[in-house]
């Protein structure tokens, strides 16, 4: 297996990365590269000359799920590993297991209460790695 690999990566020949600028002549050099690309999304981006946008031209998009049911939710808890900890705070998933009825109703009022208002707690947004 080793040999295979090995040959493998020795037949391998990386593709030259090319393209084509605003007047069609290539590009080669890597900063060229990264500096049309910028160029490019920044024009496809940054739209200039736009008029006035009407209030009926706005529409708010239906979600394309639904609140999470008490039911998702302790299928959800059921799912957690044992010795896990969870989050910053170090709470072991079995002790929300452990809490019954009461925990699983205050989870699922939390996750409601995020949903409606559409927007994460700063902690939510923290991780250890």
């Amino acid at each position: 297996m080793y040999r295979g690999i090995s040959d493998f990566k020795e037949s391998y020949q990386p593709r030259t990365n090319v393209l084509k600028d605003e007047k069609g002549d290539l590009v080669t050099d890597p900063h060229s590269i990264l500096a049309r690309w910028r160029k490019h999304f920044s024009h496809l981006f940054n739209v200039h000359g736009v008029s006035e946008v009407r209030q009926t031209e706005i529409h708010r998009a239906e979600p394309l799920m639904f609140e999470q049911s008490a039911f998702e939710v302790d299928m959800a808890i059921e799912k957690l590993k044992g010795q896990k900890p969870l989050g910053i705070v170090q709470i072991l998933a079995e002790l929300i297991k452990a809490g019954g009825r009461t925990i699983r109703y205050e989870i699922h009022k939390l996750i409601i209460s995020v949903w409606n208002k559409e927007e994460l707690p700063a902690e939510w947004k923290e991780s250890i790695i």
